[in-house]
């Protein structure tokens, strides 16, 4: 362990700062990874060489974007962190034209005919909403700080504020992208109450939201058919909720300890998407429920060591940013769950560090970052 330890601190001590990182955060993260690309080289397999006549397809790019990834991390788990709050307003600029560039023709790459939520650019796919969860945060943060007590202020705090996440809300909502809209929503709450917002005007909102998505399923009946999945997965069993219903397939026969490593039948092209968001039920399937118990509680404690990263923070901007990103990666994974055994409906987001794709790898590790150098200053 102390071996680790060096090592560690060899790759990220700078000369301005020769505190140890969180090698607990560190040592989880890298627990999910390793355990992620596992159980994609076995989950994506039949599905790559289907496609690819590669086994291996996914998981090379897998790898691929981590190496990049590991990249970003060492990048912002050196660079200090206060040093974002100066570029935050370019960070939510950013964000803006990132989310505005799936509209332009030739660069919008859409992976259905229902949402364009992907560049292409030079041959390579870049989804941009999954680095404006972390923009977004920064900014966030840095804003939050920036005005003080005044942010409970419904005029001067929490109106300005949900404006700015209107812009960035109906972006989303033009792609569609739900989803990722969803765990943006909730991070950017969370964010706000820790940042001193008005616990009575997040009621407020949060009803409007409830108010908005009853609206959403009525006028749009893709989102619909979504909510009719989780109330009645029997329900166009075979068509619009064919994926839930392999998927809980999956997840039901794995059992207590799974059917073993490699030997799921489900993902022999009978569940969709078992590279990305529907990695989990295979999981399931193959490892049983003890494996995905433990994989739970490794997200629990991403969380868990974020909220005690945050609240030793010796600044307002990082004890924000720092709740905000360990919210961001809980959310998403307990919404990627929930969603694939029927405890909400499905939302078509990957699990954080296992479902494979590059932009989602690579915003995680980013963030992963960024948490490390608010606990490299943190208070001892």
């Amino acid at each position: 362990m102390s071996y680790l330890r060096n090592t560690i601190n060899r790759l990220l001590i700078t000369k301005d700062n020769k505190r140890e990182a969180d090698l607990n955060l560190i040592i989880t993260v890298s627990v999910v990874i390793l355990f992620g690309l596992i159980m994609l080289s076995s989950a994506s397999g039949a599905l790559a060489y289907s496609r690819f006549g590669d086994a291996y397809y996914f998981l090379k790019h897998q790898i691929m974007a981590l190496g990049i990834g590991m990249v970003f991390f060492v990048f912002f788990a050196r660079f200090d962190y206060h040093r974002l709050r100066e570029y935050s307003l370019y960070f939510l600029i950013f964000s803006v034209f990132l989310l505005m560039l799936v509209f332009v023709p030739g660069l919008s790459s859409s992976a259905n005919d229902k949402a364009r939520s992907w560049i292409s650019i030079f041959g390579f796919s870049l989804q941009p909403s999954e680095f404006v969860k972390l923009f977004f945060l920064i900014y966030a943060a840095a804003w939050l700080e920036s005005r003080g007590k005044v942010v409970a202020d419904f005029k001067q705090g929490t109106l300005p504020f949900f404006v700015v996440y209107g812009v960035i809300a109906i972006l989303m909502m033009l792609q569609p992208d739900f989803g990722t809209l969803s765990i943006i929503t909730v991070s950017s709450l969370i964010a706000y109450f820790v940042g001193g917002g008005n616990i009575k005007h997040i009621a407020w909102i949060v009803t409007a939201g409830v108010l908005a998505l009853v609206l959403m399923t009525t006028l749009m009946p893709y989102q619909a058919r979504r909510f009719k999945c989780y109330w009645n997965p029997a329900w166009s069993a075979d068509q619009h909720c064919y994926q839930l219903n392999q998927s809980m397939i999956a997840v039901g026969s794995g059992g207590l300890w799974g059917r073993g490593f490699g030997a799921s039948r489900q993902k022999l092209m009978y569940l969709p998407e078992v590279s990305g968001d529907s990695i989990f039920p295979i999981i399931g399937e193959e490892l049983g429920f003890i494996f995905s118990a433990a994989l739970i509680a490794l997200f629990l404690n991403i969380f868990y060591r974020s909220y005690l990263i945050a609240i030793r923070s010796q600044d307002h901007f990082g004890k924000v940013l720092a709740i905000g990103i360990g919210s961001w990666l809980v959310v998403q994974a307990f919404i990627n769950i929930g969603g694939m055994i029927d405890f909400m409906p499905m939302t078509g987001v990957p699990l954080p560090f296992i479902s494979s794709g590059g932009s989602a790898i690579m915003a995680a590790m980013s963030a992963i970052g960024v948490i490390i150098n608010i606990s490299r200053q943190n208070r001892v």
